[in-house]
Order: C-alpha cells, then sequence, then structure tokens
C-alpha cells in the first residue's frame, strides 16, 4: 500500500499574508461618536469616580473594622436588635416624645397670657413622663437606677463614648438594647441624633413594654459575649476556595 504524503502549502509565506489582510476597501471605518452620528455605548461610570476624601475614609474604616479583631465590649455592637423589634420598641417610645420646640414656646406663652389677666395655671395632673436623652443624664438615671429601659445606638463614632454603658447597665440590673441606628433614637426627641435613650416609667403599653423587657435581658444581659473573628475579604475567600481545590485534585491523583 502506498502511503499518503502530508500536502504541503502550495501558496508562499507572501501569499499567505496577502489572504491573511483585508482589502482596503472591506477595512472597518473608526466610528464617530459626535452629535447626529454613531450612539455612544453605555459605561459603567463608577469604578471612574473620584469620591471625595471623607467618603474614601468611611470606606477604608468600614473595611478595617471587619478585618480586624474585636474585643468582646466591641463585638457586641455588631449585633444590634432585629428589625421587627426596633421599630416596635421605637413606635412604642413615640408616645413618650417630649414635646417640641414650637409646643413649649405656645405653652408658655398660654401661661404668660394667663398671669397677665390674673388667671393662676393649675397644673392638672402628674409630671409628664416623657423619654430621656443626652448621655451623660442617661448614665446618672442608670447609676441612680432610675431607668427601667435603655436604648443605645450601634453606629456612634467614637464608640468609646458608649461602649461603659452596656456593662453598667448589667451591673445595675437594667435591661438595655442596642438599637442600629442613631437617626432613629434621634426622631424620638426631636433631633438629629441620640447616642442613647432612656425610660423612667410605664405609662402607655405598660404590658408590651415589660415583655419586650425580658427579651433584651435574654440577648444582651445574658452569658458574656465573645471575642469578633475578623471577616476575610473576596480576594481572600477566593484564594482559600483556590487552595482547597487544589488539594481535593491531589488527594483523587492519590486514589
Amino acid at each position: 500500500m502506498v502511503k499518503k504524503t502530508k500536502r504541503s502549502n502550495i501558496y508562499t509565506q507572501s501569499q499567505v499574508k496577502k489572504l491573511n489582510e483585508k482589502h482596503p476597501l472591506s477595512q472597518p471605518e473608526k466610528k464617530n461618536f459626535r452629535l447626529g452620528n454613531a450612539v455612544k455605548p453605555k459605561i459603567v461610570k463608577s469604578r471612574f469616580v473620584r469620591f471625595p476624601r471623607y467618603v474614601q475614609l468611611q470606606r477604608k474604616k468600614r473595611i478595617l473594622l471587619r478585618r480586624l479583631k474585636c474585643p468582646p465590649a466591641i463585638a457586641q455592637f455588631f449585633s444590634p436588635l432585629d428589625k421587627p423589634t426596633t421599630n416596635k420598641v421605637i413606635n412604642i417610645l413615640k408616645k413618650y416624645s417630649p414635646e417640641t420646640r414650637k409646643e413649649k414656646k405656645e405653652r408658655l406663652k398660654k401661661s404668660a397670657e394667663n398671669e397677665v389677666k390674673g388667671k393662676k395655671d393649675k397644673k392638672e395632673g402628674e409630671k409628664p413622663i416623657n423619654v430621656k436623652y443626652g448621655l451623660n443624664h442617661v448614665t446618672y438615671l442608670i447609676e441612680q437606677k432610675k431607668a427601667k429601659i435603655v436604648l443605645i445606638a450601634a453606629d456612634v463614632d467614637p464608640i468609646e463614648t458608649v461602649v461603659f454603658l452596656p456593662t453598667l447597665c448589667k451591673t445595675m440590673d437594667i435591661p438595655y438594647a442596642i438599637v442600629p441606628s442613631k437617626a432613629r433614637l434621634g426622631e424620638l426627641v426631636h433631633k438629629k441624633t441620640a447616642t442613647c435613650v432612656a425610660l423612667t416609667e410605664f405609662k402607655e403599653d405598660a404590658a408590651e413594654l415589660n415583655n419586650l423587657t425580658k427579651v433584651f435581658k435574654e440577648q444582651f444581659a445574658g452569658p458574656g459575649h465573645h471575642w469578633r473573628k475578623p471577616e476575610k475579604g473576596f480576594k481572600a475567600i477566593k484564594k482559600e476556595q483556590k487552595q482547597n481545590n487544589a488539594l481535593l485534585k491531589e488527594q483523587n491523583k492519590k486514589i
């Protein structure tokens, strides 16, 4: 039998080059993206944006906090109260919110007018029970064992300002809870933000508040918190997965 030989290339190198090269008439033209011409392609511009320095610092700080190992005192601020329970507590405490500046102005104006007319204001009922706020004031109420319930914000900066409050509440046997947002606490007292708020007495929705205090004691005043392990970044997770896959392949080969 005659062996079939491989067909050699019948074209020379110069001819192959010419075949690969496109004809000058069929060359692609560059797109013109000026007005009335080709439509610009959509580009995700977020990666080209230069964010302000304070935004960069915020993001770096957030990453650092998650990468570092946290002691128990700070670690508890990373696991605040869940959303439905937080909403429930804040809706109840809204009934105890103090009067606004406008309401206070109107009340004082009315009492002044009555005084001019010669009428004396009769103080009807007992002293109103309102939400107490301000770090020093709340600390004093806890030390005097006057506070019945305490809410502490988790996103206070610097955290050192409120880090002692949970321990103080535990020693004084006062139920406390860590709430995710300081802005939500600020709403209760007609301010932008509030680090912590306290309630001295239960008047409205007393049964619900008593139930919530039990929930807070179970969640926060239970056994001591542990050290928080640092979170791994996206790159570290992928690297670990790659290493684990390589180890599995080696084990399979041995088998």
